[in-house]
């Protein structure tokens, strides 16, 4: 399994026992996360900008407007720390003091790099619509030249990195644990709810696509056709009714 060395600044001190510094473990939360945060120090301030973002290999990519402080920090060099959070469950403990989350995260520091490779760069961006979707970019318009061209891409390589990782029970003091409140963990999980269709010339008109379907079945819910629409429809291909 190959594993990346910590550092002084990636060395997970406390709850070391949390800590993993393997590329699957890491890999796989940034894999498994929709948005990342982005921090930096702009003009002297330090900035944090929750971001979408997508990897590639060893590599994390973002992308947005090409004129912004942020960015234009990243250009002159500027350190970079990325973080990642995912948030899997409440642990609820006899105490107050004991209680606690269930999570993922992950930490990458180094230097970003602007793509300007307009193969990569191309690359970088359809693989972002991929991240959010799969199987959505054969659906749609892919991004043209103009496009490709009005928007900013950095790369931040997967070096300096480590992951900490909390899961399981609570963990009561002996001497609570006979105290009547009950104690475990609330699982909390990422599930899609109605879809909500866009206006248009030609809404009303197109079936749910094949990627939508797959997305709603994996990660729809019940619930989400409370407002009206049947879920279950979308997640089998036909076209769903509102009440």
């Amino acid at each position: 399994m190959e594993s990346i060395s910590p550092t002084a600044r990636t060395r997970v001190r406390r709850r070391a026992n949390r800590a993993a510094y393997d590329s699957a473990t890491l890999h796989a939360i940034v894999d498994e996360a929709l948005l990342c945060h982005l921090g930096v120090v702009v003009d002297g301030m330090p900035r944090v900008l929750p971001t979408l973002h997508v990897r590639l290999g060893s590599q994390i990519y973002v992308h947005g407007a090409p004129r912004n402080g942020t960015f234009d920090a990243l250009r002159t060099g500027a350190p970079v720390c990325l973080t990642i959070s995912l948030v899997d469950g409440l642990v609820l403990a006899r105490s107050a003091m004991h209680h606690s989350m269930n999570y993922r995260s992950v930490m990458v520091y180094g230097t970003a790099r602007e793509v300007t490779d307009v193969v990569e760069k191309r690359r970088a961006l359809e693989a972002m619509v991929e991240h959010v979707m799969p199987g959505r970019l054969a659906e749609v318009r892919a991004p043209d030249e103009s496009e490709i061209h009005a928007t900013a891409v950095f790369a931040l390589p997967i070096s300096e990195a480590s992951a900490k990782v909390r899961q399981g029970p609570p963990v009561d003091a002996a001497r609570d644990l006979a105290l009547p409140a009950w104690a475990g963990v609330v699982p909390l999980r990422l599930t899609a709810g109605r879809p909500q269709e866009a206006s248009g010339d030609e809404a009303g008109t197109a079936a749910p696509s094949a990627a939508l379907r797959r997305y709603m079945a994996l990660h729809g819910t019940p619930e989400g056709a409370e407002s009206g629409m049947d879920v279950g429809a979308v997640a089998e291909g036909r076209r769903p009714t509102a009440d």
